[in-house]
């Protein structure tokens, strides 16, 4: 604090009539609680025309740590959700079963279904676009990802479908359902195979 205070005595005298200078702290290897970061803007924010736009660091939390680890687990669950039933994960579901109408799936990543989706499924529900719903048999009442929400197509409801499916947020920020070679290419990084593949 007292480097700091020294380091902005030299921006004294800034014209008072100069734009706002937005400003970023990186504090590296340091660990600052939300009291010692609030002491950092508000010494900042009494210099003339600085304002603190965000505050880097190196460090994060253990609470944080687990949240992220968490965000990036598999969870593989073999059941059947039923009618009035809530499936939540905190990183990607992998569920071996049905979703029957009337049940809902929600992932805070992707959504794997081994099985028939007929209710509800939301992936990407603290708000990742690039999050997928991937089902054996896609026939949803109601599919969501992030803030998007789509009705299944009215020809599911005539139609049986016999390939695995996906959907997706395409550009225009419309849910898409379409076949599942098609993820590969759209999202590349959802896989997360360690080694390799060999032919022999």
């Amino acid at each position: 604090m007292v480097e700091l205070d020294e380091k902005l005595a030299d921006l004294q005298g800034v014209d008072t009539d100069s734009p706002l200078i937005s400003v970023r702290i990186f504090s590296g290897n340091r660990f600052l609680n939300d009291d010692q970061q609030e002491q950092l803007k508000e010494m900042i924010r009494k210099k003339q025309n600085l304002l603190v736009e965000e505050i880097e660091s190196n460090i994060i939390t253990k609470t944080e740590a687990k949240r992220i680890i968490d965000e990036q687990e598999v969870t593989s669950v073999a059941t059947v959700v039923r009618s009035g039933q809530v499936l939540e994960v905190p990183g990607d579901l992998l569920l071996i079963g049905d979703v029957n109408p009337g049940g809902t799936v929600r992932a805070a990543g992707n959504i794997f279904i081994m099985g028939s989706l007929k209710g509800i499924a939301h992936a990407g529900y603290t708000g990742r676009n690039e999050a997928v719903i991937v089902a054996s048999f896609m026939t949803p009442s109601q599919l969501r990802i992030s803030d998007c929400i789509s009705r299944a197509p009215d020809q599911y409801e005539k139609e049986e479908h016999h390939q695995m499916e996906c959907a997706y947020i395409d550009g225009r920020h419309q849910i898409v359902i379409d076949r599942l070679q098609v993820l590969k290419h759209l999202r590349p990084n959802i896989t997360r195979l360690k080694g390799g593949l060999y032919n022999g």
